[in-house]
């Protein structure tokens, strides 16, 4: 018997991830969005891996790009995870008012993040309704802090057990 998508999604929702935005730039202009399924594939050569639903406004356009960042977030930044976090993202520019760096191939970057990894596509897997796309991590950066937490549909931190 098929699993409830329903029940799916709830049972996902019990696992406590991270929280990126995955940004690139294509044709001149910038996209980003967040995005909490972000995992390390490999360390020789390094490989992380993020999930993009099909349906995303950036699917395509990552596709299309090449090469994409992946900026971890700390827990005072909710506010910019929101943002990127917004529906119809076509209509939204998201950087506005952000202080970007780019990366080795034009991938904006958000310098006052967590850390970030800078990406060249190196696979992407078709995987249901997403895509699992891989990158080959050119360079990182670490800014340190704690890490912003997506649990049960909600935004958190981290606290310490010390």
């Amino acid at each position: 018997m098929p699993i409830d998508s329903v029940q799916f999604r709830s049972t996902l929702a019990q696992w406590a991830s991270g929280v990126t935005v995955v940004t690139t730039a294509h044709e001149g202009l910038l996209y980003g969005m967040t995005a909490s399924s972000f995992s390390s594939v490999s360390l020789t050569p390094p490989l992380i891996l993020v999930c993009i639903a099909k349906y995303a406004y950036t699917h395509q356009i990552l596709l299309d790009a090449g090469s994409f960042g992946v900026n971890i977030l700390s827990a005072e930044q909710a506010d910019l995870g929101k943002r990127f976090a917004e529906k119809h993202a076509e209509y939204i520019n998201r950087f506005a008012d952000l202080d970007v760096v780019y990366g080795e191939y034009g991938v904006p970057l958000l310098p006052r993040v967590m850390a970030w990894l800078d990406c060249k596509t190196y696979q992407v897997v078709d995987a249901g309704d997403h895509s699992v796309f891989i990158g080959e991590v050119l360079s990182t950066q670490i800014n340190g802090g704690e890490p912003l937490l997506y649990f049960n549909r909600k935004w958190g931190a981290f606290a310490s057990q010390g």
